[in-house]
């Protein structure tokens, strides 16, 4: 043990000297990670964030009302505001330095601690632009107070010049900051891109409508423009509706609005909206800061949405929101969220996410009665909205489901996890393999004795299946009939499908030729054209046609699928025949096995009939109205079809 202890020790000569003591902006330069997430492209471009956030906190403040922008040729940034200037005069502490280069060159300084000089600010620890300024090769103060301009050079954040007055200033007032980014820190091809510090630029005015930013860039970039002002008096909305251009609404008009906190310290800006297709997306924002990862702001709107469209549902009378959730309010939505607050509380120095606890109460308060508002305006708003996002707690639900009938990870389909009635087949591979889905038990046995063991699988279900174009997500999970289906097929639903997954080239739908086969037909239609329309696209579905007469006489033997067909071989094959003898078949489960296979099943003598989708954007518009018509929630709509067809209907027919 002494020994293990020996060879582990700290060497004998580690003593008072090896105690490292970093002033200044040295930590920054030996550890640039912990201040600003690394030194990669995007560590770059948060400098300038941190510069611009800065002459923000004036424009917020009221001080300011345009800031200036300019990529210079050189690849160093300019930032400009016309707000107060930083202060000039010497520090109380330190009063053989300026204001200004104490800021520049300490950590943990700034006006930002006591709120006195700001009531909400970005910046928050006092290292924002002394960061900038350890990691910048270059860079140039400029302020203009008091009519009139001083400026002070630094360089790797250490002065190069002492506070100079340069001239005066009648009609200039504000900060302006030079800086070029040091390539000994971010690599000598590390650049400012025209495009990314152009976006920044846009969304810091959209989230303060009272400023004006001006962009302007020596540098060509592709379609980034070299000038350009941005002011949007609307703010987040404005921004909304740019992004959202010409896509489809659920409601016609945003959710947008302003509000003070409760605390009188603060406001929050939101705007919303829900397209009807695509995938949605959501910018947070705590005083101009982009808050990618969220936080407690965004958990706030999220629960003031929730609660507010559960009670709609209460108030409308729709059970069926029971279970929603914030993901389901989220899932597909353009979500736009600032909050301005006092001291607010990040995860980290690039405050990717809001942390403070008192975030979520005040903006679900400040938020909730606005949107009560909003969709108790308009009836038809609010319920539009209402089926929408019930929709997508249908999917949610449905996808939970499904994942107690996942195939398990496994290479041999001895270890699958299949439905207990499901007959497999012997072939792994799915080329050339077939799933015969058949009503009963009776059917199922006729069928699993026809069938041809190394390619043919039979699955027997009870019944008619659930009609799923007219339930809801639980009820479609909870269905033992749907689950075994999805399970045997393995190759999931909806969103989920993955056609590379299907367990068999062909899915064969086979009921008994009459109305109620027909009706289950079509039940199993409507699962595959609304769980599965991917399969159906791909030509994988079939329909069997068995046949519903036995016509024997004599030696001869034919069968004929329906009424017509037997008209037609009586006409022909039977034609001068006595003592014909026809039977007709109540169901495949009185069919003989051989019988079966012959008239059915075997593929060198059966017709099968491929289920396929109309080509063209119109014609497959009406397949889906025509499903929604026929299958869906409505029954008015099928009680008027039926009307509309009366006609058509063969009284012969019924009678049989």
């Amino acid at each position: 043990m002494s020994d293990l202890f020996a060879a582990t020790a700290a060497p004998s000569d580690y003593d008072a000297s090896h105690i490292e003591v970093l002033e200044g902006l040295e930590p920054v330069r030996r550890r640039p990670g912990m201040y600003i997430g690394g030194t990669d492209e995007r560590a770059l471009h948060h400098l300038a964030a941190e510069v611009l956030d800065n002459a923000m906190d004036e424009a917020v403040a009221g001080h300011a009302s345009r800031i200036e922008v300019t990529l210079e040729a050189d690849g160093s940034l300019t930032i400009a505001d016309n707000g107060r200037g930083i202060p000039i005069d010497p520090h109380p502490r330190f009063p053989d330095k300026s204001a200004l280069e104490v800021i520049m060159t300490m950590l943990h300084s700034g006006g930002k601690f006591s709120g006195k000089a700001y009531a909400t600010s970005g910046g928050l620890h006092g290292v924002g632009i002394s960061v900038v300024n350890a990691l910048s090769s270059d860079m140039t103060v400029e302020v203009a107070r008091n009519r009139e301009l001083h400026a002070q050079r630094f360089s790797r954040g250490l002065p190069v010049t002492t506070l100079e007055k340069v001239g005066a200033a009648p009609n200039r007032r504000g900060t302006t900051i030079r800086f070029l980014p040091d390539t000994q820190i971010f690599g000598t091809d590390a650049r400012f891109r025209p495009s990314r510090l152009y976006k920044l630029a846009r969304s810091k005015a959209y989230l303060f409508g009272g400023v004006e930013i001006r962009w302007r860039s020596f540098i060509a970039d592709g379609d980034t423009p070299d000038t350009a002002v941005f002011q949007f008096p609307g703010g987040l909305a404005d921004h909304l509706r740019e992004r959202l251009a010409d896509r489809e609404m659920v409601t016609p008009d945003l959710f947008a609005g302003r509000a003070d906190l409760a605390d009188g310290k603060g406001a929050v800006e939101w705007a919303c909206a829900w397209p009807q297709y695509g995938e949605g997306a959501a910018s947070f924002y705590c005083n101009t800061i982009p808050t990618p990862d969220g936080g407690t702001h965004e958990t706030g709107l999220r629960t003031a949405l929730t609660k507010g469209l559960r009670n709609f549902a209460t108030l409308t009378g729709n059970k069926k929101a029971g279970e929603l959730s914030g993901e389901d309010v989220f899932t597909g939505a353009e979500i736009m969220l600032s909050l301005f607050i006092r001291d607010p509380q990040f995860q980290s120095q690039t405050k990717d996410r809001l942390t403070s606890p008192e975030a979520t109460r005040l903006v679900e308060n400040a938020i909730k009665d606005h949107f009560d508002h909003w969709l108790t305006g308009s009836g038809d708003r609010g319920r539009a909205l209402l089926a929408f996002v019930v929709e997508r707690m249908e999917d949610r639900l449905r996808r939970r489901a499904e994942l107690n009938v996942k195939r398990k990870t496994a290479t041999s389909k001895r270890n699958l996890r299949l439905p207990g009635k499901l007959t497999d087949c012997a072939r792994d591979d799915a080329a050339g393999t077939e799933l015969f889905i058949v009503e009963g038990d009776s059917a199922g046995g006729s069928a699993k004795q026809a069938r041809e063991r190394m390619t043919q699988a039979i699955l027997p279900i009870r019944g008619k299946i659930l009609n799923v174009a007219s339930a809801n997500a639980a009820k479609i999970g909870a269905n033992s009939e749907v689950a075994d289906l999805i399970q045997a097929l393995g190759c999931g639903t909806r969103g989920q499908y993955n056609a590379a997954a299907l367990r068999y080239e062909r899915i064969v739908i086979m009921s008994d030729a009459d109305v109620d086969g027909a009706q289950i037909a079509t039940l199993l239609m409507t699962f595959f054209f609304q769980e599965m329309p991917g399969l159906v696209r791909d030509g994988r579905l079939y329909l069997a046609l068995p046949p519903l007469y036995r016509l024997a006489a004599g030696g001869t033997v034919a069968y004929a699928r329906d009424d017509a067909h037997r008209l037609e071989l009586l006409d022909t094959i039977f034609k001068g025949k006595t003592k014909i003898e026809v039977g007709r078949f109540k169901g495949l489960g009185e069919m003989a096995p051989q019988q079966l296979r012959e008239t059915t099943m075997d593929p060198a003598k059966r017709t099968l009939l491929r289920v396929v989708l109309p080509d063209g954007v119109d014609a497959r518009a009406a397949v889906v109205d025509l499903v929604e018509r026929l299958m869906g929630r409505h029954p008015e709509h099928r009680f008027a079809f039926i009307q509309a067809h009366a006609d058509r209907v063969d009284a012969e027919a019924l009678d049989a």
